[in-house]
């Protein structure tokens, strides 16, 4: 039996890892973005992001395409860092889950830090020794919205602290986690909570999901956090609901075009935590992406339907 050819846009140290864990297989380092490199014998190809949020380049589909590629695994669990015509081969994958724990910590730790009003409770003279009023984490009520394994990640971690848990998924599915509550609405959950985590994907329908009219709803002080995509939120709605003192704090990991322009109001909001899209990054981040497609590598060498498979229509 012939050995599974694997084409990689993926460096010389990742590549090693993958020979390492597939020494069956062949591995063949290709360069990242439009693929017009495939090597006629690849059957499978380990895709890595080459559009930034918030682009408006479109490349051209390239002459062949699929190729003779069966199988495409974006290393990414959104499909948005993708052109339309990568989806036109006959199946491909994402890396949901990959990142869920790095990136549930991550919004744990901005409630914290919100709540504990890290950094600016920080001293270094006497003068600034002054008593100061902090907010308990424990009892507040968190909503997510979009529950998938991030959202299902922080939940575990947000019940064990004390926290009440109000969510909201698109299929209206049954939350794993016990202990959650499903919110009436997406209003009646910015009405409630005290932190809102955006966890939901990027698509048609969640495009400017945060608008002037939910915000106008909010909680007063309420404490925004998106480790998702920013395109969830217009950006305009969200400075005037801070500048008007409806929303406390919004924590920020990405935002619409990835990185904002240099003049963009992000930076220099002063109720604005921007951060530069690194919640998913922690050492164990390859090891979880390349485990979860050499697990995917058995099944489809054995024929099996592939996890995490791409839905274009409801774009994730």
């Amino acid at each position: 039996m012939n050995p599974t050819v694997i084409a990689s846009q993926y460096g010389e140290d990742v590549n090693a890892q993958l020979r390492a864990q597939l020494p069956d297989a062949t591995v063949i380092a290709v360069a990242q973005g439009v693929p017009v490199d495939i090597p006629a014998e690849a059957t499978v190809l380990l895709a890595r992001p080459f559009l930034r949020p918030g682009s408006l380049e479109r490349p051209e589909r390239p002459a062949g395409w699929p190729h003779r590629l069966q199988w495409v695994h974006l290393s990414s669990s959104g499909i948005d860092a993708y052109p339309e015509w990568f989806f036109e081969a006959p199946s491909v994958t994402t890396a949901r889950g990959s990142a869920s724990v790095a990136v549930a910590e991550f919004a744990l730790a901005a409630i914290f830090a919100g709540a504990k009003r890290f950094p600016d409770v920080w001293i270094d003279n006497p003068e600034q020794w002054r008593p100061s009023t902090l907010r308990l984490v424990g009892g507040s009520v968190l909503g997510i919205v979009g529950f998938g394994a991030i959202g299902s990640e922080l939940a575990t971690r947000a019940l064990a602290l004390g926290l009440e848990v109000i969510a909201l998924n698109r299929s209206g599915a049954p939350f794993e986690v016990a202990g959650v509550q499903r919110a009436e609405s997406l209003e009646a959950l910015f009405a409630q909570a005290d932190h809102v985590v955006l966890a939901a994907p990027a698509t048609a329908d969640t495009h400017h999901l945060v608008n002037r009219e939910l915000l106008a709803l909010a909680k007063p002080g309420l404490h925004l956090i998106n480790i998702a995509r920013g395109s969830l939120i217009d950006e305009r709605a969200l400075i005037e609901a801070l500048d008007a003192g409806r929303l406390g704090l919004a924590t920020l990991d990405v935002s619409q075009v990835e990185p904002a322009p240099a003049d963009h109001p992000f930076y220099s909001h002063p109720r604005i935590r921007l951060s530069p899209h690194i919640s998913p990054s922690t050492p164990e981040l390859w090891s979880n992406v390349l485990n979860q497609f050499t697990d995917k590598l058995q099944r489809f060498s054995q024929g099996e339907p592939l996890a995490q498979p791409v839905d274009i229509a409801r774009g994730y």
